[in-house]
């Protein structure tokens, strides 16, 4: 609890500092934040979000809510802002939005999800308050004298984001910051309306609301079972009593009249979420949780696959092999524990096995990005060159947010004898994972090997980017 309340601590401070330092908002006026101004502020809220809290870049996950996302979005009316969605790693029971249409779920919760229809649910009444200018206008209404309430602001939002009690936004913001974070916080009406607009977009979208449902009820259980986990879901989103009667008549009512979707397939939902457990997750609780379901169902593929993976992060290597060779008896041709056996391969530095299982993955069907990723790193360790820079190139193609293979492309340039090239990658790697100075000094060492007119100009301006982070580290859109 101390180096958590530590973290806080850490993302106040750069709440304020960024509050004060960077512009403050146009002359106060009795409407509701303009659309310019709530962008103003998610750069200040991102900047300490970025820094502070460690946000989930695993390419799988994230295109995988964002595509959620993007769904619902599809059936509301256009909107003024472009609409992004990241998964925090953090194990509070949360979810929210900032302004301008930033979306972020914590990994607890995502990871105590059962369905894609949850995981929907939340995200479409975090959607339904940012269509409804909800934080923009709760906002307008806390802003009182200036750069301190505009710093309260900041700290309430980013408080309320970490899942911070409210003991620990006493002590760490004092009562009046604390006081205008408590004005942020939404009001029944809010729900009531949120909830309303949800529900019809989420049934719109093919998804069953039941989801919804289903997740406020976990949420709410936490307070039973884990009272120091307080979640801040409930503190921030009231009236959930009021909430949970009224969605429960709504779907009533809507499945009586036979208007309710059906399921969604779970096959890509039930993926995800394991990768996201099995990664990001608490590795004693998952290796006890996967154990569990093991002993229960010892000849099950799936739970020696799941077990298999957990073990496989603990470097339990040659026990992860044993229990994916089992998962693979029973289901021969699954791609996905194919391409994880050959992992453990390579990561036991059994390189012609991994070479030789991903070789027949990758002629079988369409590589997916891991696929792409070890092969392209078993290539490498085996001294086959081209084939690595191949794989890697074709990788960032599907996937140009698999940040990892910019890193490694490099090195196989650089190896090849291409200084500029592997300069130019190695920058964006740098420069993806907000790391400027190494950016900065990719990016002029790529200029100092490289001659042809545009690619210089492609450089010259990431190399801007990089310069202008280091001197004002606000996130860079795009």
């Amino acid at each position: 609890m101390q180096a958590r309340h530590a973290t806080y601590v850490r993302i106040l401070a750069a709440a304020l500092a960024v509050t004060l330092l960077l512009p403050l908002f146009s002359p106060l006026t009795a409407d509701a934040i303009t659309v310019k101004e709530e962008e103003d502020l998610s750069e200040k809220v991102l900047q300490s979000i970025f820094k502070y809290l460690e946000v989930i870049e695993d390419p799988y996950i994230s295109r995988y809510v964002n595509a959620i996302g993007q769904r619902i979005l599809a059936k509301m009316p256009d909107q003024p802002f472009r609409y992004q969605f990241y998964v925090i790693k953090e194990p509070t029971f949360n979810a929210f939005a900032i302004p301008a249409g930033h979306i972020f779920i914590n990994s607890g919760l995502f990871a105590a999800m059962d369905s894609e229809e949850e995981l929907a649910g939340i995200l479409g009444h975090e959607i339904s308050h940012v269509y409804c200018r909800h934080i923009s206008e709760r906002i307008e209404r806390s802003k009182k004298t200036g750069m301190a309430s505009l710093a309260g602001i900041a700290a309430g939002i980013l408080l309320g984001a970490a899942g911070a009690g409210e003991a620990a936004s006493a002590v760490t913001m004092g009562s009046a910051a604390a006081g205008i974070s408590a004005e942020l916080a939404y009001s029944r009406d809010n729900e009531m309306q949120a909830d309303q607009i949800g529900l019809k977009v989420l049934t719109g979208a093919g998804y069953n609301p039941s989801g919804l449902l289903e997740v406020l009820r976990k949420i709410r259980s936490k307070t039973v079972f884990d009272s120091e986990q307080f979640p801040t879901y409930l503190r921030t989103h009231p009236a959930v009593e009021d909430r949970l009667a009224y969605i429960d008549s709504w779907i009533a009512t809507e499945q009586a009249a036979d208007r309710l979707p059906p399921p969604v397939d779970p096959a890509e939902f039930n993926r995800i979420v394991t990768r996201l457990r099995v990664a990001y997750g608490d590795e004693n609780q998952v290796l006890d949780n996967y154990g569990a379901l093991l002993r229960k169902n010892p000849d099950d593929p799936m739970a020696n696959y799941h077990y298999g993976l957990i073990l496989t992060r603990l470097d339990r290597r040659e026990e992860a092999i044993k229990y994916l060779k089992k998962a693979l008896a029973r289901r021969a041709f699954d791609p996905y524990i194919l391409r994880d056996l050959a992992k453990v391969y390579f990561l036991d530095g059994q390189l012609v096995q991994a070479q030789k299982l991903l070789q027949g993955i990758e002629t079988g069907r369409a590589a997916d990005p891991d696929t792409l990723f070890y092969s392209g790193r078993t290539y490498l360790e085996l001294g086959r060159l081209p084939e690595a820079t191949g794989r890697f190139k074709t990788l960032i193609e599907k996937e140009p947010t698999y940040r990892q293979a910019y890193f490694f492309l490099g090195k196989c340039l650089s190896e090849q004898g291409n200084p500029g090239e592997a300069a130019r990658y190695l920058g964006i790697f740098y420069l993806r994972g907000r790391d400027y100075r190494n950016a900065v000094m990719q990016f002029q060492r790529a200029l100092a090997h490289t001659q042809d007119a545009d690619r210089r100009r492609e450089i010259e301006e990431m190399l801007k980017i990089a310069q202008r982070n280091l001197k004002d580290p606000r996130p860079e859109k795009g």
